[in-house]
């Protein structure tokens, strides 16, 4: 019998399980996550070489005029080293890590979960599925703030593949895409992106692109050629929040 549950356990059936549970659902980029990872022995005894939780999320990817949807793993923490689960042993093991400051925000399409693996020598990997909601801290919600005191309002949020030039350490980028519905910015701007990169000191890296309105037959050429988008970088910190609002407008207001 022993050998017959080796070989089930080989391939998942009656082997280790794990169970994550995180201290709270909501988080913020840059915040401290907590929790604890509870695993359950199987039928026979297994030695377990690592415990490890991937931050995911998905974006979408364009190749031959197509789009579709692909997974990247935002960071991976390992939280253990190697041990020996017994049959039915069970074992508490805590953890902390550190959202990273570029975690995509849960607004839109775009998902967040916490994936916890079990790496069995010889086995399948047990593993577990958690959400986060992900929202904004205050610089970023200052942002936002002052963006729709503009007379903007969001029309859509994706993560997308990043061009060379912009990419960092992820493939992807977040864009934030707002058009004017009221204020000085009506009728000037077709729409505003926006995408946040992470600073020095919990600052903010913000990319701009101005979609100024087609004006003119002068206007249609550029639209039709592209040439009406500007792109325009401004760094900010929680120092700048007071004035946020007009650093915003000015910038916008300089390529509009």
């Amino acid at each position: 019998m022993s050998l017959f549950n080796k070989m089930f356990a080989s391939v998942g059936i009656g082997a280790a399980t794990v169970d994550t549970k995180l201290e709270k659902d909501t988080y913020m980029p840059g915040e401290t996550v907590k929790g604890v990872v509870e695993i359950k022995g199987g039928k026979v005894d297994q030695q377990i070489d690592e415990i490890y939780l991937a931050l995911n999320t998905t974006y979408l990817k364009e190749s031959d005029d197509r789009k579709y949807t692909v997974t990247a793993t935002i960071d991976r923490f390992r939280i253990t080293t190697p041990f020996k689960i017994n049959v039915n042993e069970k074992r508490e093991i805590p953890f902390t890590f550190q959202l990273p400051y570029d975690t995509p925000l849960s607004i839109g399409r775009s998902k967040v979960w916490v994936s916890t693996g079990l790496d069995i020598k010889g086995a399948v990997d047990p593993g577990d599925k958690d959400y986060l909601k992900v929202v904004p801290n205050q610089l970023m919600s200052a942002v936002f703030d002052a963006v729709d005191s503009l007379g903007f309002r969001i029309r859509e949020a994706d993560c997308e593949e990043a061009p060379r030039r912009l990419r960092g350490r992820l493939p992807f980028v977040q864009e934030f895409e707002f058009v004017p519905v009221s204020g000085s910015f009506r009728g000037r701007l077709d729409e505003l992106e926006v995408v946040f990169f992470p600073a020095g000191n919990g600052g903010l890296d913000l990319m701009f692109q101005v979609d100024r309105k087609a004006r003119g037959l002068s206007g249609l050429f550029s639209e039709a050629l592209g040439t009406d988008e500007t792109n325009v970088r401004m760094t900010v910190t929680n120092s700048d929040i007071p004035s946020l609002r007009q650093q915003i407008q000015n910038v916008i207001g300089r390529y509009s």
